[in-house]
């Protein structure tokens, strides 16, 4: 297919998809695939789930977008459900993570400025949390270049680096933003005793805990949320990607101390919340829940990993494998793009991430058996390329 019309933002596979089910999905020459990658962990619930295709049908038979002046009942819901499930207190719904963390930075100003404190956030190295301005401007160096002057107030600082954190709060900072799981950085759990010192660090200086949970919410990690696996709660996060189950959406959940320093007008959308995602991301909720998949993501994603470490054990072309649940990250020795190839001429769809880790995040109700093709495929892949 001709892509001379679209913008050369990306680097595109040789590869047109047409039609998708479960975790399958075809190309205009007819050729099945197994989706290991989900749109980059979207499509949690498989392609075109019957489910989330009548509600959707339903949905826009009815009632498709109104002004946010007004109410509609999938949005009510749809806020009545994530709160319940996050704890948190009150929500914003846009249309992109990009947007869901957006809305995470000014709330985390708004709180700080409320708190007499000054509105630099910290971001760690090997983050990513958009392609915003200031989003770019928190993340690695490839996507800041040719966008300067940057926005002030944001700074990084080492991966999980307590002392190096330590150092940079001073009056000016009034939050910390961070992945429970880095995505783009590699498939990188922050380690449970770390996120209890951020959390430490932020109550003793009235700032923000702000998790970024756009690639690792929505049961992905075998919890609804990556920052369970620790039990330290955030005062605000964003979520995206899985929630809608393919459907854009975003959403920023706050704490109630977060959110007595929003007052009318501070934020707003045209499209957020509009009935058509909103019903979209209650089917995906819906079939999350009613097909147990975050207990599954938990278990299918031991298996998985547990599988790779025995077989590579000893192998010099895999440094480590990692993550929680279905989202998991294989660290190689040597760039993984060519694995990325290979995997795809034998029908598997995947992705590597930070040059060098292979990243698999399927739709959390894959078959066993498609998981096992996926592994299979993977580590010939890994063999075959590393080899030479």
């Amino acid at each position: 297919m001709d892509q001379q019309n679209y913008l050369p933002v990306t680097k595109r596979q040789p590869l047109a998809l047409v039609r998708g089910s479960g975790s399958r999905v075809w190309d205009s020459d007819g050729k099945e695939y197994i989706d290991a990658l989900a749109g980059i962990a979207v499509n949690s619930i498989g392609h075109c789930h019957p489910h989330m295709v009548e509600a959707v049908r339903r949905q826009a038979g009815e009632l498709m977008h109104i002004s946010a002046f007004y109410v509609s009942e999938p949005q009510v819901e749809l806020s009545r459900r994530l709160v319940e499930l996050s704890g948190m207190e009150r929500i914003f719904i846009g249309n992109s993570g990009m947007e869901a963390v957006e809305c995470a930075l000014k709330l985390a100003r708004r709180f700080a400025h409320s708190r007499g404190r000054g509105g630099t956030v910290l971001a760690f190295e090997g983050c990513f949390h958009g392609r915003s301005l200031a989003q770019v401007t928190l993340g690695a160096e490839k996507y800041r270049q040719g966008y300067d002057p940057h926005p002030a107030g944001y700074q990084r600082v080492p991966f999980a680096d307590l002392d190096a954190l330590k150092a940079a709060i001073t009056d000016e900072v009034g939050a910390i933003i961070l992945e429970p799981v880095q995505g783009e950085g590699g498939v990188r759990p922050f380690p449970a005793e770390f996120l209890q010192a951020c959390r430490a660090l932020c109550d003793a200086n009235d700032m923000a805990l702000v998790y970024d949970e756009v690639q690792c919410g929505i049961g992905r990690t075998g919890r609804w949320f990556g920052h369970e696996h620790s039990g330290v709660k955030p005062d605000v996060m964003a979520l995206a990607k899985a929630l809608g189950g393919g459907f854009p959406i975003g959403a920023c959940l706050c704490n109630g101390r977060v959110r007595e320093a929003v007052q009318y007008g501070d934020h707003g959308t045209t499209f957020g919340g509009n009935p058509l995602a909103c019903s979209a991301a209650l089917a995906t909720l819906e079939v999350i829940d009613s097909e147990q998949l975050v207990e599954r993501a938990a278990e299918q994603g031991a298996r998985v990993m547990q599988r790779i470490r025995t077989e590579m054990q000893g192998s010099p072309l895999v440094k480590d494998v990692r993550g929680l649940g279905l989202m998991i990250g294989v660290e190689l020795s040597f760039k993984g793009a060519d694995v990325v190839s290979r995997m795809r001429e034998q029908g598997v769809l995947s992705n590597c991430t930070a040059d060098t880790v292979m990243r698999l995040v399927p739709p959390l109700n894959m078959p066993e058996a498609d998981l096992d093709r996926v592994v299979d495929v993977l580590l010939e892949s890994i063999k075959e390329i590393g080899n030479g």
